[in-house]
């Protein structure tokens, strides 16, 4: 009798430059990618700089408050507009905005300059009776909508209006599931940014299962013990996942002196939500904070994660305000997960590994079997 376990991805899919070029172009490209809060942009002429998919973007926030997204390229010789060597904002601690433009977007090379909404305002010594007409120019678009406080860009925003692909198409029921949380409203206190020897889609593979939490998160399962019975199978994420008797949150030991947010039914005030946003997004939500996953492949072989913590303003303001309890259970949940997934990609490069399985717990890692096959359009099993 043989075994009916579903196979994964065959291994090429977590090691083969060519179909990590695929990815970019036909995932990162083509799809709303989450890229970060809106409070990192607060004031007009405050700007990011992100690199999405190998693209250097700019996200602008303009005089009347809109947040815009732009290539970073000028439209006369195709200078990069901000020069500076900054790190990524995926990869800093802080949580601010990158820069500020005074009055516009100012090419260093030749002085074209744009406003913040994009379009070009001056170029020097060219006039229209030269044959040059400024509407013609404005700064390559990048799709720009924003959900819950996130915003998310599109690299090809013209093919996205076309086919009606709007982010809320994207985000699905995700919304709905997630109405009564105030995502809008929170803050950043803290963010920790990991690099994570592993591909992007091990970690989406190990967030999408609790088979592994036994094992390897016993705090974890100390505060949730859902966790691990039967290898964490049956777990109602529509309703949350249920602590152990008096612990309601994310610490180490299920409790906090923070309020739950106000607008919770009685189920979230004690149960854990979880979402996975393809393809680069998680949500994990407790009572009275949240922390948030964005994921920044940088090859096959790596990627960075920034996890970004957030809370309700009311309980930031209060005197003794202090994030650490919920920082340190989850900086500690963090490190044992892309420790293991770290382990995953080094056994995956044996020569006898062609692909692995998923046992009837794992169920929803099929869903990302069936994403990455229905875009790439390849016959993705080998047997």
């Amino acid at each position: 009798m043989k075994s009916e376990l579903e196979p994964t991805l065959p291994k090429d899919f977590y090691f083969a430059e060519e179909i990590y070029a695929q990815e970019k172009e036909r995932i990162f490209c083509r799809e709303w990618v989450c890229a970060g809060r809106d409070e990192q942009v607060p004031a007009a002429g405050d700007y990011l700089t992100l690199e999405v998919a190998g693209e250097s973007v700019l996200v602008v926030r303009t005089q009347t408050g809109e947040l815009r997204a732009f290539y970073n390229v000028c439209r006369h010789r195709g200078s990069r507009l901000v020069l500076e060597d900054d790190p990524n904002p995926a990869e800093q601690t802080g949580c601010g905005p990158h820069g500020r433009f005074a009055s516009g977007i100012r090419c260093p090379y030749h002085a074209w300059t744009y406003s913040l909404e994009g379009n070009l305002r001056t170029a020097p010594f060219l006039k229209e009776d030269d044959r040059f007409f400024k509407e013609e120019f404005a700064l390559y678009p990048v799709g720009l909508q924003s959900w819950g406080g996130f915003f998310f860009l599109h690299l090809t925003p013209d093919e996205a209006a076309a086919s009606g692909n709007n982010l809320f198409v994207q985000l699905d029921g995700v919304p709905e599931r997630l109405q009564r949380y105030p995502l809008a409203e929170l803050r950043t206190a803290q963010r920790i940014v990991y690099e994570v020897d592993a591909n992007w889609k091990v970690l989406l593979e190990n967030y999408n299962e609790c088979y592994h939490c036994g094992g390897v998160h016993p705090e974890l399962c100390d505060i949730v013990p859902a966790f691990k019975k039967a290898g964490g199978s049956d777990l109602d994420w529509e309703r949350g996942i249920p602590h152990k008797d008096g612990a309601y949150t994310f610490t180490l030991d299920g409790k906090t002196n923070r309020e739950p947010f106000p607008s919770l039914d009685a189920d979230e005030k004690v149960r854990h939500k979880g979402e996975l946003i393809y393809p680069n997004f998680m949500l994990s939500l407790a009572a009275d904070h949240v922390a948030a996953f964005t994921l920044w492949p940088r090859g096959p072989l790596h990627t960075t994660i920034a996890c970004d913590f957030l809370f309700h303003p009311r309980e930031m303001a209060k005197a003794g305000f202090d994030p650490s309890d919920a920082v340190t259970f989850w900086d500690l949940v963090n490190r044992q997960d892309w420790a293991i997934c770290e382990n995953v990609q080094r056994g995956m490069a044996s020569r006898v590994f062609r692909y692995g399985f998923y046992a009837p717990m794992e169920s929803w890692s099929l869903d990302i079997r069936r994403y990455i096959g229905e875009r790439l359009g390849n016959s993705i099993f080998t047997e």
